[in-house]
């Protein structure tokens, strides 16, 4: 684990970086914004919750505050490759602004807003949502898992 002001030269030599949950408000974080556009392309980023708003400000996407937050378990989030609907367990108060760009490949069914980025160019994804979420649901693990599997067979190249 590195804390939120590491130096982005010590972090490339890893097989991946996980930009993990919050607490926070993402926009005054601009130093750790700075931190993940310095790694984009150069080493594999999963970012998770503030980690997902975090890649989004450093890919160029706005993020603002949530009336109310989202909170608790079974939040529908439409995976827009497979059609599919996950039940996600959230705990977040601001979001990544939708723009219905490519990228975004997870949208809230309760609001509209951007659950998850795919920037397969930058080695980089990102969710909104905790897949790692126990007791459940258990419907967004795969997501994890994908990543793992993606890192390890790009160290394996």
């Amino acid at each position: 684990m590195y804390p939120h002001d590491a130096d982005p030269a010590e972090l490339v030599h890893f097989d991946g970086v996980l930009l993990s949950n919050g607490p926070g408000d993402p926009e005054p974080l601009a130093a750790e914004v700075e931190t993940v556009r310095a790694l984009l392309g150069k080493v594999p980023i999963l970012g998770i919750c503030l980690g997902h708003q975090l890649l989004g400000l450093a890919a160029g996407h706005e993020t603002f505050k949530l009336p109310f937050g989202h909170r608790g378990a079974n939040h529908p989030v439409l995976e827009r490759a497979t059609n599919g609907v996950l039940v996600t367990s959230q705990n977040h108060g601001f979001a990544v602004s939708p723009t219905q760009s490519r990228e975004e490949t997870h949208i809230s069914l309760y609001d509209g807003t951007v659950e998850g980025l795919d920037f397969p160019e930058l080695r980089a994804s990102s969710v909104q949502f905790h897949p790692e979420a126990r007791p459940g649901p258990h419907d967004a693990w795969p997501l994890l898992s994908r990543w793992v599997e993606g890192v390890r067979l790009a160290e394996a190249a």
